[in-house]
């Protein structure tokens, strides 16, 4: 493969060229290592803690507007830079003198006491500075649901998340959009180092031609997972094919029957437009992980990854998706309720790669929701995520499909509740049968985020939520509650 052998980004205005650097060496280990900018904290090292927060910048495909993101520094690894702009907590008040207005609403609202995580929220605030100009309180907790506070707590940040637009201090100036122009991203990039390779094609013949090249090279698209088999896991990576940098893989369009997803789509900019035509899994997709991570993290990351609890499949599986497969010999497709065979272990074949994610566009009279258990509301993993595709003709029940993660070994359909409901009354003795029917379906394990017992309880009582939903009995969501 041809192309650059330079890693090329905008720092404080300056080009920064990079050229032979360890692929896996993280953008966290970057900055405090080789620049001593240590304003940016490492905390967990597995993108939990939001210490690490930083903000990159790229230009819209109009090639005017800039879209920007709050990342986690720490599981990024430095080539992924290539073609963006970077800003730290340093980058906010470039000569240590005047203060950028989120950073003068922390000092004023006391948003600060021991300090460590505080570089993290302001970047976090920063984002949403820069994006959204009249954040509601929910906003604002979303923002920051990344940021994890030990001593301070939370009220006085949130304070300066509402001060910050009244505040003056150093806001201009701080993003590049020519100098993002200048240093292009259309090339190729390939980086060697002590027998490391990291390919970043920006097509998907040169993709799938380097996958056929290399059938054991590990995969990245957001580094949400595989940033942690090397932060945590200290795995070495030989050889690295990037996604997200391929131009059809990064595509995101809405036919009038379907939408299609590119694999390589964040989960932030996926969720828009799934949300705005399934509302009913706003909820299941703001407790998806947090900003960073849904800003870096990929729908075909999340999908290709075969977690048993990844929140993203159960609500797709009900809707009917369809992925496409792709490879140096051709394409094909496949349902998402037959892609999973085992634990994490997929229907793909050597060389082969999800290339993009179809989800059909609702019809009339469907109701799809789905609902998730976690010890922790934000930025957790699920005991259980449930989700359900419901039609009634009148009161009875033409279609119902329920899935169900953290259920099994995979991710998988409720065969017999779906059964159970099919051609009956929607009312409290069929959905009753049909939990009852869940146990038919699944035997799950006990483990440290719940029991069997829980688990099965858990996915029945959804069901059941499900169903007072539906009927106008609840119209209490989770997110009704303290907000």
């Amino acid at each position: 493969m041809g192309g650059s052998d330079t890693i090329r980004f905008v720092l404080d205005g300056d080009i920064i060229e990079l050229k032979d650097v360890d692929p896996t060496r993280t953008v966290l280990q970057f900055l405090r290592e080789d620049l001593c900018r240590t304003g940016t904290k490492e905390g967990c090292a597995e993108g939990d803690c939001g210490a690490c927060t930083v903000v990159v910048a790229e230009l819209c495909s109009d090639g005017d507007n800039l879209q920007l993101s709050a990342i986690n520094s720490c599981i990024q690894f430095l080539p992924t830079l290539h073609g963006k702009e970077l800003l730290t907590v340093e980058s906010l008040s470039p000569k240590g003198t005047e203060l950028h207005p989120v950073q003068q609403a922390m000092v004023d609202c006391h948003g600060s006491q021991c300090g460590f995580c505080t570089p993290g929220f302001v970047m976090s605030l920063f984002a949403l500075y820069e994006t959204n100009k009249n954040p509601s309180r929910r906003d604002i907790d979303d923002a920051l649901a990344g940021n994890l506070c030990r001593c301070t707590g939370y009220r006085p940040i949130v304070d300066a998340a509402n001060a910050m637009y009244d505040r003056s201090g150093n806001s201009d100036g701080l993003l590049h959009p020519d100098r993002l122009a200048e240093i292009g991203s259309g090339d190729s990039l390939h980086i060697t180092q002590g027998g490391k390779q990291f390919f970043a094609p920006t097509s998907a013949d040169e993709f799938a031609d380097l996958l056929s090249e290399h059938p054991d090279a590990t995969i990245l698209a957001g580094g949400t997972d595989v940033g942690l088999w090397v932060t945590k896991q200290h795995r070495v990576l030989d050889t690295i094919i990037y996604t997200g940098r391929v131009i059809e893989l990064c595509k995101l369009e809405t036919s009038k029957t379907h939408i299609e997803i590119g694999a390589a789509v964040t989960i932030s900019d996926a969720m828009d437009v799934i949300v705005a035509n399934y509302p009913g899994l706003s909820e299941v997709f703001l407790r998806f992980g947090s900003p960073p991570i849904r800003n870096a993290g990929t729908l075909g990351g999340n999908i290709a990854n075969g977690s048993p609890i990844g929140d993203s499949m159960p609500a797709l599986m009900v809707a009917g998706t369809m992925l496409n497969l792709r490879s140096a010999a051709g394409e094909r497709e496949v349902a998402l309720d037959e892609f999973y065979l085992d634990y994490q272990v997929t229907d793909l074949k050597p060389g082969e790669f999800i290339a993009s994610v179809r989800v059909p566009l609702p019809t009339d009279g469907v109701v799809l929701r789905s609902h998730k258990l976690s010890k922790r509301f934000d930025q957790d993993i699920s005991a259980v995520c449930t989700a359900y595709r419901l039609q009634l003709d009148g009161d009875r029940v033409t279609d119902f499909a329920m899935a169900c993660g953290g259920m099994a070994a995979t991710i998988r359909r409720a065969t017999h509740c779906e059964a159970a409901l099919v051609g009956e009354a929607w009312n409290e003795e069929s959905v009753a049968r049909a939990s009852a029917a869940l146990a038919k379906d699944f035997s799950p394990i006990d483990d440290m985020r719940a029991s069997a017992d829980y688990r099965l309880r858990g996915a029945q009582n959804l069901l059941r939520r499900f169903y007072l939903e539906t009927t106008g009995e609840l119209d209490q969501t989770v997110y009704s509650y303290g907000r």
